[in-house]
């Protein structure tokens, strides 16, 4: 019986090694690589698989949301990226947050003692014969980048990711501020700092005012919208806050038995309670002027901040031009791209599709054959979706 192959994964994100899982699983041998710490990238601040460097929330857990969905789908499934986001699960109402750092190390760890995977710390800069999973995020390297460019004979489309700032907890005045869920769903889990009108409107002030790492003007059009700089929401008048990311609706501030005029949420960020993010928060504000704004938020006015809110460039692929429904390339039947760099956002998506990927290439190299999952799933929705999206402008 001739020896199944080893498959080379490129990536230790989510999607590398949710690949590498799914195919060890099957008695595949993996060879994962992971250029950090050999190579650095703008964002990462660990050695970790898997880190994550934006939210600590994998949205909501319920099943009648579409992400609840996959991830119910993607724990039937044995996912490591599920059951390691629910070992080091943090409160958050019906949302499903981690503590990014225990996270990390678990996924790291639980790689690392299966013997069928191999972890290679250095960037990888050339696309192998042989069966490959390339997983290698939105911040994949300059030399990978330039050959997938002329394996795919086309630029790389992008577009611009921010992420929020981190409060250390016990520098928070939490005599302004509040324990609750909205509408009371699930525990106490948000700190809400709540603005009256003119607070509010003083904030909106400074943050409509404050300095910014300017970008082109033909690129500031190519924010992701599901993660758009506060600043950037701003710009679309003060209502466009009081919808979005500040709305105070289901929220009942206990000193005054009202709803604020706006509040700002910090979410537990790790499994000690010690550090907060603001959610919804992310921007691109220089990190004086930003700090200066932040502390015009109700209870933050002394706060110490773990991390200020940046922005980085994220690539991805033409997934509908260069991609089948299978994830392999049409090109190339032995070679899938999976997660951000194929255009699926976000933490759960992009473990998702490193899933079917690494189920895929085991179908591939087992049985001969690949039998996708019904387009009425989650994930095979999602899979469909990027395969078959319309080519001209394409979005994650």
């Amino acid at each position: 019986m001739p020896t199944t192959p080893v498959v080379t994964v490129i990536g230790g994100g989510m999607a590398g090694c949710e690949a590498a899982w799914q195919l060890a699983k099957r008695g595949v041998r993996v060879r994962l690589y992971e250029m950090r710490p050999v190579k650095r990238t703008p964002v990462h601040k660990t050695d970790a698989l898997a880190e994550m460097v934006c939210s600590n929330s994998l949205r909501s857990d319920s099943l009648d949301n579409a992400v609840g969905l996959l991830h119910e789908e993607m724990r039937r499934l044995d996912s490591l990226f599920l059951s390691s986001a629910d070992n080091n699960r943090v409160p958050a109402g019906k949302a499903l947050a981690v503590d990014r750092n225990r996270f990390a190390r678990e996924i790291t760890k639980r790689l690392a003692t299966v013997n069928e995977v191999e972890i290679v710390r250095e960037e990888f800069t050339e696309i192998p014969e042989g069966p490959c999973i390339i997983a290698t995020g939105p911040l994949t390297s300059e030399a990978l980048s330039q050959k997938i460019r002329e394996l795919t004979g086309s630029e790389h489309l992008y577009f611009y990711d921010a992420i929020s700032p981190i409060v250390l907890a016990d520098t928070i005045d939490t005599n302004k501020t509040f324990a609750a869920s909205r509408y009371d769903k699930g525990g106490a889990d948000y700190i809400n700092c709540p603005f009256t009108r003119e607070e509010f409107d003083r904030f909106y002030t400074e943050l409509m005012g404050a300095e910014t790492h300017e970008l082109p003007d033909f690129e500031r059009k190519l924010f992701f919208e599901g993660c758009l700089p506060i600043e950037e929401i701003g710009r679309r008048g003060p209502e466009t806050l009081l919808y979005g990311p500040m709305k105070p609706v289901g929220l009942t501030d206990p000193r005054i038995s009202e709803r604020p005029h706006a509040v700002a949420q910090l979410r537990q960020d790790d499994i000690a309670a010690d550090h907060y993010s603001l959610v919804g928060f992310q921007t691109r504000l220089k990190w004086g002027p930003q700090e200066k704004v932040l502390r015009l938020i109700p209870g933050l006015e002394k706060a110490e901040f773990v991390r200020l809110g940046t922005v980085h460039r994220n690539t991805y692929i033409n997934a509908p031009r260069l991609l089948s429904e299978t994830l392999q390339t049409r090109a190339r039947g032995d070679l899938y791209f999976a997660g951000q760099i194929a255009g699926t956002e976000g933490y759960v998506e992009s473990a998702g599709g490193g899933l079917l990927a690494g189920i895929y290439c085991g179908m591939a190299l087992l049985d001969g054959g690949i039998n996708p999952v019904p387009r009425t799933t989650a994930l095979g929705s999602l899979a469909f979706y990027i395969s078959h999206a319309r080519a001209l402008n394409y979005q994650p």
